[in-house]
């Protein structure tokens, strides 16, 4: 996910990975500002992954350490993301490049 709040604002981007068969809750795999949020963002559209902005979702995950687990407080929130992702994979809205190459819901995302 990436976003900035407000004009002017740097960019912030964040990376979750979730597995529902190892992991209790999506984690935090990266996350950065400015040029390291650019990389982020780069690398996950170069492999395919889809990149979701939003810009209060990311400010809200920045504060989760890295390699931690999203906190209950944003289950709701992240789920939904996941599930819309879902959606748009199954309805073949996303490019071929972006539907994560068959993986399970909301297994890669940024």
């Amino acid at each position: 996910m990436s976003g900035n709040g407000n004009s002017g604002a740097r960019t912030q981007a964040v990376a979750l990975v979730y597995d529902h068969g190892d992991d209790a809750a999506p984690r935090v795999v990266a996350k950065g500002y400015g040029q390291i949020a650019d990389m982020i963002v780069q690398r996950a559209r170069e492999t395919g992954l889809y990149v979701h902005e939003s810009s209060q979702m990311v400010s809200l995950l920045m504060n989760v350490d890295l390699d931690s687990h999203v906190p209950p407080l944003l289950y709701q929130a992240v789920a939904e993301l996941l599930a819309w992702l879902y959606r748009l994979e199954q309805s073949g809205a996303l490019p071929a490049a972006s539907a994560n190459k068959g993986a399970p819901p909301g297994k890669r995302t940024s």
